[in-house]
Parts: C-alpha cells; sequence; structure tokens
C-alpha cells in the first residue's frame, strides 16, 4: 500500500518522537549487583513466600547492616558525581 504524503509526515514525526523518547532514556542501572546465586535464591524465595514477604525480609536486612555505617555527613550530590567521573 502507498502512503500518502500526510500519511509519510505523520509517520516521520512518530518515528522523530520515538528516536527522541529512546535518546532521552536514562540507563537503569541496578542499585545493588547481586550475584547469580543470590538471584536464583531470591526468586525461589519469593516463590515460595511471596514477594511482598521477601521484599520486607531483604530490606529489613539491608537496613540493619547499613545501620552499622557511619553515613552522617555523607552528600548523596557528590557522590552521584564521583560515579559519573568515574564511568568516562
Amino acid at each position: 500500500m502507498k502512503a500518502t504524503e500526510l500519511e509519510t509526515k505523520r509517520f516521520d514525526k512518530a518515528l522523530d518522537e520515538i528516536l527522541d523518547l529512546f535518546n532521552n532514556l536514562e540507563r537503569d542501572d541496578p542499585i545493588i549487583h547481586f550475584g547469580e546465586d543470590v538471584i536464583e535464591n531470591i526468586e525461589r524465595a519469593k516463590k515460595k513466600y511471596g514477594d511482598d514477604m521477601v521484599d520486607k525480609k531483604i530490606n529489613t536486612v539491608v537496613s540493619e547492616m547499613l545501620s552499622w555505617l557511619d553515613l552522617d555527613g555523607v552528600d548523596e550530590e557528590a557522590d552521584e558525581n564521583v560515579e559519573a567521573e568515574d564511568e568516562t
């Protein structure tokens, strides 16, 4: 089927918008990089106990572990700048 000039322009505009959206996507890096064995165990636990329970347990453990660290005075924006420099 042949496209009319109007259809071609609409298609081009839609394609430009899709490319613009794609180019502006931020990379979604996980905050924690779990080992493959840990991921498998989390998936198994979620099947057995459910997502909510496992998420709650993991958050409780991580929160407790982080409470052991002295995080006073840590500037989150400074950390993001350091990470950005590390990537270049």
